[in-house]
């Protein structure tokens, strides 16, 4: 299957900009139900931390899609930037990604101790991404 341009996919910018506002929410529920393990905060469950970073890792390939064209405008936290750029956007997704992977191997193990070596810079990675390009 071949992947769509960006704005073929979307009617509208703001089904856009609501696809990338789940996307994250989803990613972001199931990242933190990993944090939380990490955390000490919930009993560490080896099955629910391999489902849950599964789940965070495939979610963080989709919202990049949903940035195109004229969804920069409307109910979106996005800042210019990220149009502006674009390429140091793309890094920092990347980087993202590439963090939620190794978490996502990490969970996989069932070592609760690899799992909290590799949540933290997934964190870094988010944070570095939301201090740059969204509006709080």
């Amino acid at each position: 299957m071949m992947a769509l341009p960006a704005a073929a996919q979307f009617a509208k910018p703001e089904d856009a900009i609501k696809y990338r506002k789940g996307a994250f929410n989803v990613m972001a529920a199931h990242f933190g139900r990993v944090g939380a393990m990490a955390n000490g905060k919930v009993p560490f469950d080896a099955k629910a931390a391999a489902e849950n970073a599964e789940i965070a890792t495939l979610m963080s390939k989709l919202p990049y899609t949903a940035f195109g064209e004229g969804t920069d405008k409307g109910e979106t936290r996005a800042k210019p930037e990220i149009w502006k750029e674009s390429d140091k956007f793309r890094a920092a997704a990347t980087k993202m990604q590439e963090e939620m992977a190794k978490l996502n191997a990490a969970a996989k193990t069932g070592n609760l101790d690899q799992i909290k070596a590799a949540f933290g810079p997934v964190g870094q990675a988010c944070k570095a991404c939301h201090d740059e390009y969204r509006k709080d």
